[in-house]
């Protein structure tokens, strides 16, 4: 029998649990009535799809696969595509909630949504990835399209599953339809410059933040938790703007320099030996204390839930800068409050690359691309005046930042539902 202990961690750690939490506060707030609360508060559509698929050695397999679409009310769904074998329909909700906010907060015409296939990539092959990827895009494909839900790269996806995804969406409606996904190769209508959008969009949220506090960004200590896409190229980003980056920290190790680690010399350590742990430019620490070092900006950039009630209170990072979604729980924003602790929340922080996203969907349905130094200018314009908008809302409403953008979020979803009206 669970304690009461138990309970309280495991509600804790329950994403769909944290988002309602975030989205009550920030609604109470705004004085929203209860009526749009009900409509705001749950997904449009939940999806479960159960994938039949025969594997290399003959054998047929089901996986179970879902798509949440949260809010269409502002344009079609956009979100990412997860293969894990932890996907949860309650983590998908939560996820396609938060890009309905994400979305909003800066302001790209988009709602929310989100999927995942119950799976175990690393233990199947190219072959095997590819018919569970066409069939769960068969399965869902009356809810996918450019204007109805937009996809993306998410946790052990990447730009080649978005290619078939593309592709059998296609083949299914007829005629090529690059817009249904995002986050493709170039040679398919993928942006210039999405790789790094996330990692350049926090990179862009972090210097503000300094900017703000009236801290410089050359020289400041930063600690980035989580080394893969995010994580790797806003340290690459990072570093070659002036930031240190004194310690990465990964699940099986992290290395630490106080002077500054060459980033580029330990993303090609890693490539070499498939672990950041033995690089020689930098001292091994414990994974699981060296995210409490004293520095000035904190880039949990990896999973859900990492700083919690248990080791909030540990963070000696003047900014939390979210790169991952979720990463801080909502008892544990309570904490990092207390401690005066400057959070950037993942909605804005990590908004880069649906910003990005929405350029390549653009680029797609104008059949026009841009260039990379456009793109980025683009990028940048949209980061810096939101990340305005949401301290802005902070001081004016006596709220934390996180509030403060679910806020400003739920503002305008809502507003755009009451122009729109309740179909009937």
């Amino acid at each position: 029998m669970q304690t009461n202990t138990a309970v309280a961690m495991e509600n804790e750690l329950n994403p769909w649990l944290a988002a309602e939490a975030r989205f009550d506060l920030a609604a109470s707030r705004l004085g929203l009535d209860n009526g749009l609360c009900k409509v705001l508060r749950m997904p449009s559509k939940e999806i479960t799809v159960h994938i039949p698929v025969q594997l290399d050695d003959g054998r047929l397999e089901v996986f179970t696969g879902y798509r949440v679409q949260h809010s269409v009310a502002r344009g079609p769904g956009k979100g990412g595509v997860r293969f894990s074998p932890n996907v949860t329909l309650d983590e998908v909700r939560a996820l396609a909630a938060w890009m309905t906010w994400k979305c909003a907060v800066v302001n790209i015409p988009f709602g929310g949504a989100k999927g995942g296939v119950i799976c175990d990539p690393r233990l199947l092959s190219e072959g095997e990835l590819e018919r569970i990827t066409r069939r769960y895009t068969a399965e869902i494909l009356p809810f996918l399209g450019p204007e109805r839900d937009v996809a993306a790269p998410d946790v052990n996806t990447n730009e080649q599953t978005m290619a078939w995804m593309m592709d059998t969406y296609s083949m299914h409606v007829g005629h090529t339809a690059t817009a249904v996904v995002t986050g493709k190769p170039l040679d398919l209508g993928g942006s210039r410059g999405r790789p790094e959008a996330t990692g350049r969009g926090c990179m862009i949220v972090a210097q503000e933040a300094l900017k703000h506090l009236g801290m410089p960004a050359q020289g400041s200590r930063v600690v980035v938790q989580g080394f893969g896409n995010v994580g790797g190229m806003a340290a690459r980003l990072m570093a070659r703007v002036g930031f240190k980056i004194v310690a990465v920290i990964e699940v099986d190790g992290a290395v630490y320099n106080a002077d500054g680690l060459d980033v580029t010399a330990l993303t090609e350590h890693r490539k070499e030996t498939g672990s950041i742990r033995g690089f020689a430019g930098g001292e091994a620490l414990d994974p699981g204390e060296a995210m409490f070092l004293e520095c000035d900006v904190l880039l949990p950039a990896a999973t859900e839930n990492v700083i919690t009630s248990v080791n909030a209170g540990r963070i000696r990072a003047r900014i939390v800068c979210e790169g991952a979604n979720g990463p801080t729980t909502p008892v544990a924003d309570e904490i990092l409050q207390k401690k005066g602790t400057f959070v950037i929340p993942d909605i804005l922080a990590n908004a880069g690359g649906v910003t990005v996203s929405y350029f390549e969907w653009v680029q797609d349905r104008q059949g026009f691309f841009w260039n990379e130094n456009l793109v980025n200018a683009r990028l940048k314009e949209i980061m810096v005046e939101n990340f305005g908008r949401v301290v802005t809302y902070a001081e004016k409403h006596g709220v934390n930042n996180r509030i403060a953008a679910y806020m400003l979020a739920l503002d305008r979803v809502a507003f755009a539902i009451k122009l729109r009206g309740i179909y009937a």
